[in-house]
Formats: C-alpha cells, sequence, structure tokens
C-alpha cells in the first residue's frame, strides 16, 4: 500500500521534512521513497507553496493513504477537507483524561478508607465491649 508522510532532513535542532510517498512496508528513516512531493521547513509560516497539491490528489485517489500527520497538516492548509484525527498514540491516553481518571480513584479509595476506619472503631468498640471469661 503506498503512504504519503513526512520524512524528517536537515540537521541537528534544525529540521526540515520532505513530503513524500512510499512504500507503507519502508520505514520514516530507511531513506526510500518512490516520489518526492514537496517540502516542509518549520522555521517558514507559509508552507502551501512548497507542495505539489496536484500531485498530493492525484496518488490519493490512486489509492495512497496519507499519515495522520500530514492529514492534519493539509487539513489546517485547507488542502483537503476533513475532520482532523488524534496524533496521540493509541496506547496513551491523553493526560488531560488519565489526571480526571485519577482524581476519581484517590475520591473513590478515599471513600473506601473511611468506611474502613468506621468499620473498625466499631469493631474495637465491640472487642472492649464483650467481657472475657476468666479460667480459674
Amino acid at each position: 500500500m503506498l503512504m504519503i508522510r513526512l520524512q524528517r532532513t536537515g540537521r541537528k535542532h534544525e529540521p526540515t521534512f520532505r513530503l513524500v510517498l512510499t512504500d507503507s512496508k519502508n520505514g520514516p528513516k530507511s531513506g526510500k521513497y518512490l516520489k518526492n512531493l514537496g517540502w516542509y521547513d518549520t522555521r517558514i509560516k507559509n508552507t502551501t507553496d512548497q507542495f505539489d497539491v496536484e500531485q498530493i490528489k492525484h496518488w490519493m485517489s490512486h489509492g495512497a493513504k496519507l499519515s495522520v500527520t500530514v492529514h492534519n497538516f493539509l487539513i489546517s492548509k485547507k488542502v483537503i477537507e476533513g475532520k482532523k484525527l488524534n496524533a496521540l498514540s493509541r496506547k496513551s491516553p491523553i493526560k488531560k483524561e488519565v489526571a480526571k481518571e485519577e482524581k476519581k480513584a484517590e475520591e473513590k479509595a478515599g471513600e473506601v478508607k473511611g468506611e474502613e476506619k468506621k468499620e473498625t472503631k466499631e469493631a474495637k468498640k465491640e472487642e472492649v465491649k464483650t467481657p472475657v471469661a476468666k479460667v480459674a
């Protein structure tokens, strides 16, 4: 399957990217690609001039898939229409949601600990009230 994605080039701390058409089995660092569709420099503001929009649309019509980052980038530059996709890893949830879940878990744990403390206090009172029989 063909894939349109970014390939990092440039020096350390000065990233530039190529927009390339490649086989999905090739890794992003392999350097192998079929066609260069443009470039993207993070330090330059207007970047749509560097893309070959007609070629991108041509390859998309022939079944090439976009990476999530390229998809979101092309939507923000209004080259294609649609909704942006979540580019975060599927394995790690969004940090805000994690923080909310942790707070809920702490609240539940606090409620459970409070109930346990009440139960242990009541149990101790009952133990004190019951007389111990002395065996002679």
